[in-house]
């Protein structure tokens, strides 16, 4: 069977990451070697965007009740966080078709108590930003990108324009340090204060990052069809399936314990491995996924998520289906892993009285992700895309 994912890291950066834990590492050098390249914006590397998010609305001290207008499809830590903070996530719609917010939503949805902005480039596209940063000029926002599911190591650190750009590193994220990310800030001076607030935070330990690198080098061989299906197989006689082993597998942040395991520094060697990772830039397979899934889109054509999008990079493979369910046991016949979760992402519910969220809400009622990546060959794609057309 053909999983619908691969973990973006090869066993020599794993192996370079479980050296790295034994080894002597200065923190504060490797975070510098990160940031002086990074970005001619200020950056700042630190444990996760979940990390870099709360220690920005710490930092912020924004007015409780204060709202944020956050992209109706998001991961639901992110107005968790925004919650703990006293303030109010007001998600707005998004066109799936170009998966863009315009303009014109984001004014329907401001309100008085508006103060910032926080929208996400969603499954590998790339937002044409101009326009929101436009209306976050007018209207005095601030204004915060999510930019990991669209990074694929080439020159790309979003838009230049914002005030603070995210890009994440975490465990199903293209250059994945199976952790870890960097944050872009406009203003020198609020990356500063975000980074003393989270000097006070204590260090992640090295031993809970060598566990995580012992963890991913074990699931490694799962990527290969042939140990996939006999997983799936396994599960099945087990009377469970795969998909719950690997939803938990990816999952970053886990357990009751949030806010304390993301309010912690990174350890050296999550930030050396991070270093290493950047410093690959774009990848031959990061590439060959554009590719494969650009035929996949050509052969599936109406039923793709962000078919009209701009700029595509392709992070996962959406597509819509009104009897989902059916079609994943379809293609599972097939050799071909669909699934209805391929991530942590779903449709953020807003407070009574917000602008309803329809086209996104519509969409992941019928939404369901497709294997689409560098380990697929043109024929696998050929084939998985008549699978589709012969259930329809």
């Amino acid at each position: 069977m053909i999983p619908r994912k691969r973990i973006d890291i090869g066993c020599a950066d794993l192996a370079s990451g479980l050296l790295g834990c034994v080894a002597p590492g200065n923190t504060t050098a490797m975070r510098h070697a990160i940031e002086s390249t990074w970005d001619t914006r200020a950056s700042f590397a630190c444990l996760s965007v979940r990390s870099g998010l709360d220690a920005l609305l710490a930092v912020l001290a924004l007015p409780v009740g204060s709202e944020i207008l956050i992209s109706a499809v998001n991961i639901a830590d992110i107005p968790r966080i925004i919650e703990a903070h006293g303030l109010v996530a007001v998600a707005v719609d998004i066109d799936m078709q170009t998966l863009t917010v315009s303009p014109a939503t984001l004014e329907r949805a401001c309100t008085a108590r508006t103060r910032a902005v926080l929208l996400a480039h969603l499954f590998g596209s790339r937002m044409p930003m101009q326009g929101v940063v436009d209306f976050c000029n007018k209207n005095k926002y601030l204004l915060i990108e999510g930019c990991a599911q669209a990074y694929t190591g080439d020159a790309w650190r979003g838009e230049r324009a914002a005030d603070v750009s995210l890009f994440s590193f975490g465990p199903v994220k293209p250059a994945t340090a199976l952790g870890g990310a960097v944050l872009s800030f406009r203003d020198a001076a609020l990356r500063d204060r975000v980074r003393a607030h989270v000097a006070r935070w204590p260090m992640q330990s090295r031993a809970a990052y060598f566990l995580r690198l012992s963890k991913y080098l074990v699931l490694a061989p799962f990527g290969n069809y042939f140990v996939f299906g006999a997983l799936a197989s396994l599960c099945r006689l087990l009377g469970s399936t795969h998909e719950k082993l690997v939803s938990g597998a990816a999952r970053g942040f886990a357990g009751s314990d949030f806010f304390v395991r993301i309010r912690q520094q990174p350890s050296a060697p999550l930030l050396q491995l991070l270093r290493r990772r950047l410093a690959q830039g774009e990848q031959s397979s990061a590439l060959r996924r554009i590719e494969r899934s650009r035929l996949l889109q050509r052969l599936l054509g109406a039923q793709c998520v962000g078919r009209q999008g701009r700029e595509h990079k392709h992070w996962i493979f959406p597509i819509v289906h009104s009897d989902r369910d059916a079609l994943i046991r379809h293609l599972a016949k097939r050799g071909f892993d669909a699934a209805v979760s391929a991530s942590s992402l779903g449709v953020i519910g807003s407070p009574p009285g917000a602008m309803p969220t329809s086209d996104a809400t519509q969409t992941f009622s019928q939404l369901l992700y497709l294997p689409a990546h560098e380990g697929m060959s043109e024929s696998d794609i050929r084939q998985l895309a008549a699978s589709v057309a012969a259930f329809n």
